[in-house]
């Protein structure tokens, strides 16, 4: 008896820290895992684009769309034509836009194009007097789903450049997509449900389904990562991830700009063994001034060992990562502050090695039309064509022409990385390099011309000063006056945090592998009055 209990202690103990690995990972994402899923992998605006306007043309219920960017052109035409047929048969169609990301790329005849054709048309946090910041704040997310059975998560806008231009031989994006059915389309619903409410009413709370009610679908696991601002689930989830990665982590992202703490969790797998590779746009990005950057970043991953590769076609927009063949993640995260702290993003996270298998294999794929970036002899980062080698297909070069458009909200990402260096610079804690002297030159050039203006023409400086200062505080006092006036009328709007609290899963899954609780459906989460809170006039909270 003694023997049998010695022999079965060390596996009780695995499984004690499996149960933890499964619960912190539920915790640190702010999301429980799904079981039941079926998923498919989407690659570009063919793929992806080709399957939403299937699932909408097949719609018979609803049909609910959101999207950072929205263009105005051929592909945003055949989405609004696919949205008002479907209208007109009676199907509820609501779409949801950013106002920063589709202005001006949409007019506003587009809008009532499809607002008269009987589509339900919201904006996300347009300009408004009394939130001069509000604007750090965006709908980056990119989703669709259709009665409640399938739902589809991307990186993808609704713009041509994303399906190419064939007449000018110029390629497709390169993007990243997926499709899910099975009970997990819930969480993707709601979390439409929840950016909706954002904007305006609450929709009927009997329109939420529930898990329960969608019928398996396969046997994926997978969670939905709806990030807020400052919730900062994404940010913890992928820092646990670089900390747990033993073998592998690939990731792919169209604005790196990597917080110190991460940068220190890449480099330290690196360091450990971990291979971990970088893909990032090159020379033909979407916005090209952020190239040097982004470039300003690669010298620490470099030095500890981790691997960056530019990618030479069309621009690379997806946003993806895979680790040690099992977890992988999809979605319009990049890795920034915009994305983890200021934007509402949505993202899956995978974790079954089928899936993981498809990601690594499309990452080989794309490493065939990149260059590897590596520290010359005089410590400088450069390109460099290496050999073929088992590990690693051949890379090759190219390019194409320049594209223009892109996220605005990456230039807070890069104002972020542009403070870092400047500050570096000043009190020469960090070693910098030859890409950080482009981002301090232009500053030195840019700060001597404003100088030099202000000692011409003070008012030129003054006044903007002066105008951006007092639209500060008379957002501030109207704000005051607004949570005055609902304190004393006792009708104080729920605070930010009971508002969040319910994408928060309490559960403790056990787990018979190190990231997979026990099979069977994950409990069911709150209510839908619960979720949304009692029935009250729209508050936006910024």
């Amino acid at each position: 008896m003694v023997k049998a209990k010695l022999k079965e202690h060390p596996r009780e103990a695995m499984s004690a820290t499996r149960v933890l690995a499964a619960q912190a990972f539920s915790r640190a994402a702010g999301a429980p895992l799904v079981h039941g899923n079926s998923i498919r992998l989407l690659k570009d605006g063919g793929e992806n684009y080709s399957a939403w306007l299937d699932a909408i043309d097949s719609a018979e219920e609803a049909v609910y769309f959101e999207n950072y960017i929205i263009y105005d052109d051929k592909i945003g035409q055949r989405f609004a034509d696919a949205f008002i047929a479907k209208a007109k048969e009676g199907v509820r169609v609501r779409v949801l836009y950013d106002w920063m990301g589709s202005f001006p790329q949409a007019s506003g005849g587009f809008w009532r194009r499809l607002s008269e054709g009987g589509v339900e048309i919201r904006c996300f946090n347009p300009p408004r007097l009394d939130s001069p910041l509000g604007w750090v704040s965006r709908l980056h997310r990119k989703s669709l789903c259709v009665d409640n059975r399938v739902a589809f998560i991307s990186g993808l806008c609704v713009g041509q450049m994303w399906a190419g231009y064939p007449e000018r031989k110029i390629p497709p994006w390169r993007d990243t997509g997926v499709e899910v059915c099975g009970p997990v389309v819930a969480d993707v619903v709601q979390a439409f449900f929840r950016a909706w409410a954002e904007t305006g009413p609450e929709l009927p709370a009997d329109e939420l389904p529930d898990r329960d009610s969608i019928p398996a679908a396969g046997l994926v696991d997978l969670r939905v990562l709806a990030s807020i601002t400052a919730t900062a689930g994404l940010y913890r989830l992928e820092q646990l991830i670089t900390v747990l990665a033993q073998k592998t982590l690939w990731l792919t992202d169209a604005y790196f700009v990597g917080t110190t703490s991460y940068v220190q969790a890449l480099r330290g797998a690196a360091m450990d063994d971990v291979d971990v590779r970088l893909l990032v746009p090159g020379s033909n990005g979407d916005l090209r001034f952020l190239r040097p950057v982004s470039r300003a970043g690669y010298r620490p991953l470099l030095e500890a060992g981790v691997r960056v590769f530019e990618w030479n076609g069309s621009m690379l927009h997806a946003k993806t990562a895979v680790a040690d063949g099992r977890w992988s993640r999809v979605g319009s995260s990049n890795l920034n502050i915009a994305s983890w702290l200021g934007n509402w993003e949505l993202d899956v996270a995978v974790e079954n090695p089928g899936f993981a298998h498809e990601m690594e294999q499309m990452y080989l794929r794309d490493l065939d039309n990149a260059t590897e970036i590596v520290l010359g002899k005089k410590n400088r980062v450069r390109p460099v064509a290496i050999p073929q080698s088992p590990a690693l297909p051949p890379v090759l070069s190219g390019g194409l022409g320049r594209r223009r458009s892109g996220s605005a909200s990456q230039l807070t990402a890069g104002a972020i990385r542009v403070s870092n260096t400047v500050g570096a610079a000043l009190t020469n804690r960090l070693v910098l390099g030859a890409a950080e002297a482009k981002i301090m030159m232009s500053g030195g050039v840019i700060l001597l011309g404003m100088a030099a203006l202000a000692s011409v023409e003070p008012l030129l400086v003054t006044v903007p000063f002066v105008l951006f200062a007092s639209w500060i505080g008379i957002a501030l006092l109207i704000q005051a006056y607004h949570l005055h006036k609902s304190t004393d009328n006792g009708t104080a709007s729920d605070s930010v945090d009971d508002r969040i609290e319910p994408f928060i899963s309490h559960d403790e899954p056990s787990d018979e592998s190190l990231l997979e609780p026990p099979g069977g459906q994950a409990r069911n989460r709150h209510s839908p009055k619960a979720f949304f809170g009692k029935s009250r006039n729209y508050k936006s909270v910024d």
